[in-house]
C-alpha cells in the first residue's frame, strides 16, 4: 500500500532514545554522521561473507515479498490465542533500560488488544525460575531488551538453552549485528558501500601515544570524522569531529562507553532508517523514514532533549533512491543472517548512493519508535501486524 508523506513530531527516536521533535514546515533534508567498514575481520565473520556475496542479491530477487493480505491472512488464523502464553523481556541494566521497558508494554498491550495472553518480565533474577517452571513457561518469548544483553546474543543464548521459541535474530547473528565493525565488513563484502574507518582500542593510545595516533589518522582518514563506540546504541558516546581540537575530547566522550572507537570518515547526505518484518522467511520492508535534525546529526543530544527533529515517512528521495535503500536494508538483513525484525541506518550521499551504519535486532517498539512509524505510514494496524509476526513464528515449530 502507497504512504502518504508524514511527519510526526516525536517523544522518543531512533526507535530507543526519548526526544521531542518540534514540527518545521520548510527544513532541507541533510544530515551528517558517518559510516565505514571494518579493516579487519575474524576467519569466522569472512565465512559470513562470503556466504552473504553468494546469497544476498539472489536473495532479494528470490524472496515473495509479504502483502498486506498475507499480514491480515496471518492475522485472522484460528489459533486460540488465549490459550497461548507469550512473554516478553525488557528492561535489564543497561543505558537504553527505560526505553526498553516501554517498547515491552507498547507490545505488549497491542497483542493483548489482539487477544493474546502476555506477561511481561524484567531481565532479573527471578527469569530463569519464570522461564523453566513448567507452570510458568511461556509458548514464545518476544525480547525486547535494548543494550548489550538484549542485542547481543545473551539473551538468545539463554532461551537456547532454555529450548523456548523467540521472537528475534539467532544469538551468532546478533552478535555479528552488535559488532558495528563486523557488521560493516560484512555488508560491504554482500556488495553495499560505507566508506573507510579504522577500529581502535583505548590501549592503542596509551601505548603508541595520543598524539602520534591523532596525527596519523588526520594524515588517512582526514576530516570530518564520526566516532562512536563499536557497540552500543541510541548514539551514546557518538560525536562528529569538525576540527582537530575537538578529537582528543571526542574519543575522551567514546571511550566512556566502550573500550574500542570506530573512528570512520563523515558521510553528508539524507539520513534514513528502513525497517522489516519477516514472515516465514518473506519480507516485508516498511517505508523508509527519514530523520533531519538541524545541527544535521542525529547525535544522543537530538534524540534526548527537545528540539525541531523531524520524520517523514516515506522518506523524501526519488523512487529509484527508494527502492535502492530498500533494497540495501534487505541486502543487509540477509547478509547479517538476520531473522524476524530489524531496522537498518543509513546515509544516502549526495549521489544517491546508501550508505550503510548499522542494523538493529532489538528495534524499539514505542509508539514514536521508528519501526512502528514506518508500519503506521503504510496502513497497517499495529495489533494485526504483530499478531502476524506472533502467529509466523508459532506456525513454525522453533526450537530456538
Amino acid at each position: 500500500m502507497a504512504a502518504k508523506h508524514s511527519k510526526t513530531p516525536r517523544q522518543q527516536t531512533g526507535g530507543k532514545t526519548p526526544a521531542v521533535g518540534k514540527a518545521k514546515t520548510t527544513a532541507s533534508a541533510t544530515t551528517t554522521t558517518a559510516a565505514s567498514p571494518a579493516n579487519t575481520a575474524s576467519t569466522a565473520t569472512g565465512e559470513v561473507a562470503k556466504r552473504a556475496r553468494r546469497t544476498s542479491h539472489r536473495s532479494i530477487r528470490e524472496a515473495t515479498p509479504v502483502t498486506m493480505d498475507d499480514v491480515l491472512s496471518l492475522a485472522s488464523k484460528a489459533t486460540k490465542r488465549a490459550d497461548k502464553s507469550l512473554l516478553v523481556i525488557c528492561g535489564g541494566l543497561s543505558h537504553e533500560r527505560d526505553v526498553s521497558i516501554s517498547s515491552g508494554h507498547r507490545v505488549q498491550g497491542f497483542l493483548e488488544e489482539a487477544g493474546w495472553t502476555v506477561q511481561v518480565h524484567d531481565m532479573d533474577g527471578s527469569l530463569l525460575p519464570y522461564l523453566t517452571d513448567e507452570s510458568t513457561r511461556p509458548d514464545l518469548v518476544w525480547p525486547l531488551l535494548h543494550g548489550a544483553n538484549g542485542e547481543d546474543g545473551s539473551i538468545r543464548d539463554v532461551l537456547e538453552m532454555a529450548e523456548l521459541p523467540y521472537i528475534g535474530s539467532r544469538a551468532k547473528a546478533s552478535r555479528t549485528a552488535w559488532s558495528k565493525p563486523i557488521a560493516k565488513n560484512v555488508v560491504r563484502m554482500a556488495g553495499l558501500q560505507t566508506p573507510h574507518s579504522v577500529t581502535l582500542p583505548e590501549s592503542m593510545f596509551r601505548e603508541l601515544g595520543v598524539e602520534p595516533v591523532i596525527d596519523m589518522l588526520l594524515g588517512s582518514l582526514g576530516l570530518p570524522l564520526f566516532i562512536k563506540p563499536t557497540m552500543g546504541g541510541s548514539a551514546m558516546g557518538c560525536t562528529v569531529v569538525t576540527e582537530q581540537s575537538q578529537l582528543t575530547q571526542a574519543l575522551i566522550n567514546c571511550f566512556a562507553y566502550g573500550d574500542v572507537a570506530l573512528i570512520e570518515q563523515a558521510v553528508t547526505g539524507t539520513e534514513v532508517s528502513v525497517s522489516i518484518l519477516e514472515f516465514d522467511g518473506h519480507p516485508l520492508v516498511l517505508p523508509p523514514l527519514e530523520i533531519w535534525t538541524p545541527s544535521g546529526t542525529y547525535d544522543f543530544e537530538a534524540r534526548s532533549t527537545p528540539g525541531p527533529t523531524e520524520f517523514y515517512v516515506p522518506a523524501r528521495l526519488d523512487a529509484k533512491t527508494t527502492q535502492a535503500v530498500s533494497d540495501a536494508a534487505l541486502t543487509a538483513h540477509r547478509a547479517l543472517g538476520l531473522r524476524d525484525i530489524s531496522r537498518t541506518d543509513f546515509i544516502v550521499d549526495a549521489q544517491g548512493q546508501p550508505q550503510f551504519l548499522e542494523s538493529n535486532v532489538a528495534p524499539g517498539m514505542t509508539d514514536t519508535s521508528l519501526l512502528p512509524q514506518s508500519a503506521l505510514a503504510a496502513g497497517y494496524n499495529l495489533p494485526e501486524l504483530y499478531t502476524a509476526l506472533v502467529q509466523s513464528v508459532l506456525d513454525q515449530k522453533r526450537t530456538d
